[in-house]
């Protein structure tokens, strides 16, 4: 090939480039256009559709609730029943509303404007004649309202609005039909346009998958890492429970040992001194003479002080450390307790107990569960009564106390309610579990299940 032809072929290639790319972009403002335009002409067709349709249901719900009013007229005037006039009532209400709903849409045609004009005075005619009957019904004036039913009036009005409605409702149908037939003609210029665009979005789907796969090992690596993360943190979650709630039971061991070495020093130290101190006064009140009035009531005074002080001593032992517990029986200690719990209160408090073999520990847990929630019956509940029960079953013991006081929303109790959260870790501690139910006006139930031991 020569210089000169060589030239030429580049010459009537670069033309060639040079009349394909306006082409291109000719072809794709064209595309655009034709996709645009399609658009637009679809959208308004199936806006129109729309509101021919729902022109029709607005033209079909007169219909119908012009036939419930004549159905309730009908039954009221053969029966009498006023049940009847209810969904008459109703239908009469609704025709309305369905009227101004189709003059609103009727406002931009006056073709059909006009025909709704002819189909509203028929329907004011129609109710106008039912109510009339109704009414010569209601004044008792037989002859009328029969003569007014069985002629042929009211039918003549029903048909005159059907063949109005049905004109209605075909000119409606006209309308959704052109519209259809418009979206067609958009859908078919708009397939080139869709074939283009199809071809691009298989590139961009490849594409997009090729990203995706990527996207979808980064986000396995970073689950992974997460997973791992959330692994060590809920072990280290379960660590830090298992560490407080042995803290918290190392703690409450510890408060019930410190009280049992206080309850035994005031029972031991406390108690010699108060008793020899009784015993002195005894001494002493058996040399003095009697002739000394005064002398006699301040030893009288003096004793009944020191009787005061052994029985308030008494009752601090017995609260800290209840030896009745360990030298009676969980039984004869609760008895105890709700007894001298009734006295001090002045309820009325019943109890239903029965023998149970629980381990010592267990059995001290029982007893604080009572105490605790006997404390709370007199702080917070305002009851009249409350019962207390203690049932063996083959393979666990129940405990409840319940009370026909104010009640609360265990829902709201905050994290400052210690009482409650020391019965529940106290239960949950020796196995159990601890339930309280309540609402306001309604008294409360602390009910707690413990394991026997095997």
């Amino acid at each position: 090939m020569t210089f000169r032809e060589n030239s030429r072929h580049w010459l009537r290639k670069s033309r060639t480039m040079a009349v394909s790319l306006p082409f291109a972009l000719l072809a794709a403002l064209v595309l655009i256009g034709i996709n645009e335009a399609g658009h637009m002409r679809s959208q308004e067709a199936v806006e129109d559709m729309s509101q021919g349709q729902q022109t029709r249901n607005a033209v079909n719900r007169l219909l119908q609730s012009m036939l419930d009013a004549e159905t309730g007229q009908r039954g009221y005037l053969l029966t009498g029943n006023e049940t009847y006039l209810e969904p008459y009532d109703k239908a009469v209400a609704t025709v309305q509303t369905n009227l101004d709903e189709l003059r609103g849409r009727y406002l931009q045609s006056p073709e059909d404007m006009q025909q709704f004009a002819y189909l509203s005075r028929e329907v004011s005619r129609k109710l106008a004649e039912m109510e009339l009957s109704l009414r010569l019904r209601r004044q008792g004036n037989e002859d009328a309202w029969k003569f007014i039913l069985y002629t042929d009036v009211g039918r003549e009005h029903m048909e005159s609005i059907r063949k109005l409605a049905h004109a209605l409702i075909e000119h409606a149908g006209q309308r959704v039909q052109e519209s259809q037939a418009q979206i067609v003609q958009s859908l078919m210029l708009s397939r080139i346009g869709i074939a283009t665009v199809t071809a691009i979005g298989l590139l961009a789907f490849y594409m997009y998958l090729r990203q995706a796969k990527t996207l979808q090992e980064v986000n396995q690596r970073e689950q992974e890492v997460l997973e791992r993360e959330r692994d060590r943190l809920e072990g280290l979650v379960r660590e830090r429970t298992a560490s407080l709630s042995e803290l918290a039971s190392h703690l409450q061991q510890v408060r019930e040992d410190e009280r049992g070495h206080l309850a035994r020093e005031l029972h031991d130290e406390l108690g010699a001194l108060l008793t020899a101190a009784k015993l002195d006064v005894a001494r002493l009140k058996s040399k003095i003479d009697h002739q000394a009035p005064d002398i006699a009531e301040r030893l009288r005074h003096l004793t009944e002080t020191l009787n005061s002080g052994i029985a308030l001593k008494r009752r601090i032992i017995e609260d800290l450390r209840p030896s009745s517990l360990a030298n009676l029986g969980l039984t004869a200690a609760l008895e105890i307790l709700t007894r001298e719990y009734a006295e001090r209160a002045s309820l009325e408090v019943e109890t239903s107990l029965e023998a149970v073999q629980l381990a010592e520990a267990t059995q001290l847990t029982v007893y604080r569960l009572v105490q605790e929630a006997l404390t709370n019956i007199s702080k917070y509940a305002k009851a009249k009564k409350v019962l207390v029960s203690v049932h063996s079953y083959p393979t666990h013991v129940t405990v409840q106390v319940r009370d026909d006081g104010a009640g609360f929303d265990p829902a709201s109790v905050g994290l400052t309610s210690h009482g409650l959260a020391g019965m529940r870790h106290r239960v949950e501690a020796a196995g159990g579990r601890l339930t309280i139910t309540s609402r306001p006006d309604s008294g409360t139930l602390v009910s707690a299940v413990l394991p026997k031991p095997r």
